[in-house]
Protein backbone atom coordinates (compact mmCIF):
# COMPACT_ATOMS: atom_id res chain seq x y z
CA UNK A 1 0.00 0.00 0.00
CA UNK A 2 1.49 3.33 -1.00
CA UNK A 3 1.43 6.46 1.17
CA UNK A 4 -0.75 8.30 -1.32
CA UNK A 5 -3.23 5.50 -2.01
CA UNK A 6 -6.77 6.86 -1.93
CA UNK A 7 -9.42 5.45 0.38
CA UNK A 8 -13.16 5.80 0.62
CA UNK A 9 -15.42 5.76 3.66
CA UNK A 10 -18.26 3.26 3.75
CA UNK A 11 -21.22 3.00 6.12
CA UNK A 12 -23.67 0.15 6.70
CA UNK A 13 -27.31 -0.01 7.79
CA UNK A 14 -26.22 -0.02 11.45
CA UNK A 15 -24.32 3.28 10.92
CA UNK A 16 -20.97 1.54 11.35
CA UNK A 17 -18.08 2.94 9.33
CA UNK A 18 -15.17 1.42 7.43
CA UNK A 19 -12.37 2.77 5.26
CA UNK A 20 -11.26 0.79 2.24
CA UNK A 21 -9.09 1.48 -0.81
CA UNK A 22 -11.11 3.14 -3.58
CA UNK A 23 -10.06 0.30 -5.88
CA UNK A 24 -12.05 -2.22 -3.81
CA UNK A 25 -15.67 -2.97 -4.72
CA UNK A 26 -18.26 -1.83 -2.20
CA UNK A 27 -19.33 -4.95 -0.26
CA UNK A 28 -22.97 -5.94 -0.05
CA UNK A 29 -24.69 -4.18 2.83
CA UNK A 30 -22.42 -1.14 2.66
CA UNK A 31 -22.72 2.19 0.83
CA UNK A 32 -20.47 5.16 0.24
CA UNK A 33 -20.48 7.80 2.94
CA UNK A 34 -19.44 10.32 0.27
CA UNK A 35 -15.88 10.92 1.46
CA UNK A 36 -12.57 9.95 -0.14
CA UNK A 37 -8.99 10.82 0.71
CA UNK A 38 -5.84 9.43 2.23
CA UNK A 39 -6.13 6.82 4.96
CA UNK A 40 -5.44 9.52 7.55
CA UNK A 41 -8.06 11.90 6.09
CA UNK A 42 -10.66 9.13 6.03
CA UNK A 43 -9.83 8.16 9.60
CA UNK A 44 -10.29 11.78 10.74
CA UNK A 45 -13.61 11.94 8.88
CA UNK A 46 -14.84 8.72 10.53
CA UNK A 47 -13.70 9.96 13.95
CA UNK A 48 -15.84 13.07 13.45
CA UNK A 49 -18.91 11.18 12.22
CA UNK A 50 -18.96 7.96 14.23
CA UNK A 51 -19.29 9.38 17.71
CA UNK A 52 -21.63 6.71 19.09
CA UNK A 53 -20.21 3.22 18.59
CA UNK A 54 -23.48 1.45 19.35
CA UNK A 55 -25.20 -0.11 16.33
CA UNK A 56 -28.19 1.94 15.11
CA UNK A 57 -30.66 -0.80 16.10
CA UNK A 58 -29.36 -0.79 19.68
CA UNK A 59 -29.59 3.02 19.87
CA UNK A 60 -33.20 2.86 18.68
CA UNK A 61 -34.06 0.12 21.19
CA UNK A 62 -32.48 2.07 24.05
CA UNK A 63 -34.50 5.12 22.98
CA UNK A 64 -37.73 3.09 23.33
CA UNK A 65 -38.31 2.15 19.67
CA UNK A 66 -39.93 -1.32 19.75
CA UNK A 67 -38.50 -2.02 16.28
CA UNK A 68 -34.94 -1.26 17.36
CA UNK A 69 -33.72 -4.81 17.98
CA UNK A 70 -35.33 -7.97 16.70
CA UNK A 71 -35.14 -11.14 18.82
Amino acid sequence: MSQDEQFTVLVNIEDQYATVPVSWPVPEGWRSAGFEGTREECTRYVDGQWTDMRPASLRRAMDGDPHGVTP
